[in-house]
């Protein structure tokens, strides 16, 4: 039976591993509190940055000989493999710990049986002390392991009416300034940002992390099926962050640039991009999908090929249409409301077709916070069903949701080993909440450029 030392120790190893959001991947979020034998701790640490030392290492560092008959609390299984760090059951044992509790088991094949390791080697080891938050905290890896692709997060920005945009299209800023800011934190927390052709060409956004401290840039990422909505001098192609322009494999085979396979901006970033990665620094990739029957692209095809590039968890910024063939194709995780005290009376809505026809196909949901930020109420839930709908009445069908060819411009919401370890860090002032940080993985926040 836990004690309350047990839980006070698994619950600061928790926060401890929300440091780590949006620098680890491909890797877990960790998090781990040693206590010597006396219950007292003596070390603490969190893993940091894929390829660097785990949790388990950093906290035994800190606590050095005083580990030696304690008890170590982490929110995952030890590892029990060597990759670019070694084994941490192995690093526990060493350190002579006595006892191991961690709160949700390593579903890798390749690097779990941590416990029975530790075991054999005659350490007490229990599992499941606050299983439930440290599954939240570590969702985007677990769901990358699980379903073989990246955690995703819908956020948008509405008034109570529902509308992202006003009838004539205007929508900066539905949402207040201090909603505006946390999207930057949310931002730093995800390894890639998603927008669609209607939400480039209508607000030609930036993406970029700005004001938080020692911030990892994520992957920007613009769904533009079409090659058309990126034009040359857009602020995603500036450098600022890595970005990958996913295009449809038969567009652009029409004028002079069919040659080199590039369309639209590609000729602009050519020459300063030849070479970079989607992630491994700050050039501009394209990339060719496959479409859909409908005409857009793939959206199963888009989540495999982030996920190959080491994308764990993505931020969905687009509009309603792409958020439309997210939740068609049973490819959200989390969905984030910022509702601004204001109405609007026409415009477009925050969801576009979604696949739904009746109410009992609808997408449930659990609330699972309601926050104020300045004048704003920011909604946070989590899908209540399997993240791949069954095929029924009323119910999307995930082999035919695509990603929209096109999208209006009035319809834009608000807004690794592996290649992210070498994404660069935006330095400014601190704005995120290390304890708001603790209690969500990968929320989202209003539109911003």
């Amino acid at each position: 039976m836990a004690t309350t030392a047990d839980t006070d120790a698994m619950r600061r190893a928790v926060a401890l591993a929300a440091r780590g959001l949006g620098a680890t991947s491909p890797n877990p979020v960790v998090g781990c509190v040693v206590r010597d034998a006396s219950g007292h701790e003596v070390g603490a640490g969190h893993h940091e940055r894929a390829g660097g030392p785990h949790a388990e290492v950093n906290a035994l560092r800190r606590a050095g000989v005083l580990a030696r008959g304690g008890t170590a609390y982490v929110t995952l299984e030890p590892c029990n493999h060597t990759g670019r760090t070694g084994p941490c059951a192995q690093a526990l044992i060493e350190a002579g710990i006595a006892r191991v509790v961690y709160a949700v088991a390593d579903p890798d094949p390749v690097a779990g049986g941590g416990a029975e390791t530790l075991r054999a080697a005659g350490i007490r080891v229990e599992h499941g002390l606050l299983a439930a938050e440290a599954e939240e905290g570590n969702a985007a890896w677990l769901t990358s392991v699980r379903l073989g692709r990246p955690y995703v997060t819908w956020k948008y920005a509405a008034g109570l009416d529902g509308r992202v945009a006003a009838a004539d299209g205007t929508s900066r800023w539905i949402s207040s300034a201090e909603s505006r800011a946390d999207v930057h934190r949310l931002r730093a927390e995800a390894d890639a940002v998603v927008v669609g052709s209607g939400t480039a060409r209508a607000d030609d956004p930036h993406l970029a992390v700005r004001g938080v401290d020692g911030a990892v840039q994520p992957l920007r990422v613009v769904v533009d099926t079409e090659g058309t909505a990126v034009r040359p001098g857009a602020r995603v192609l500036d450098g600022a962050a890595p970005t990958l322009i996913a295009v449809a494999e038969d567009t652009g085979r029409t004028d002079s640039r069919a040659d080199s396979g590039r369309t639209g901006a590609e000729a602009e970033v050519t020459g300063r991009t030849e070479g970079a990665g989607a992630a491994g620094g700050t050039g501009v990739e394209w990339i060719r999908l496959p479409r859909a029957a409908a005409g857009g692209l793939s959206v199963p095809a888009l989540l495999a090929a982030l996920h190959e590039r080491g994308v764990r968890s993505v931020l969905l910024e687009g509009g309603p249409t792409l958020a439309g063939a997210f939740v068609a194709a049973g490819a959200v995780d989390r969905v984030i409301g910022y509702l601004a005290p204001l109405l609007l009376g026409a415009g477009p809505a925050v969801l576009n077709d979604a696949g739904i026809t009746t109410l009992a196909g609808a997408l449930r949901l659990d609330v699972r916070e309601a926050v104020r930020l300045g004048p704003d109420l920011r909604i946070t839930a989590t899908v209540a069903r399997p993240a791949v709908p069954a095929a029924g009445p009323g119910a999307p069908d995930p082999d035919t949701a695509t990603v929209p060819a096109a999208q209006d411009p009035r319809t834009t919401g608000p807004q690794a080993p592996g290649p992210h370890p070498t994404r660069p860090a935006t330095p400014g002032p601190a704005t995120a909440d290390p304890a708001a940080a603790g209690r969500e993985t990968a929320v989202v926040a209003p539109k911003e450029s």
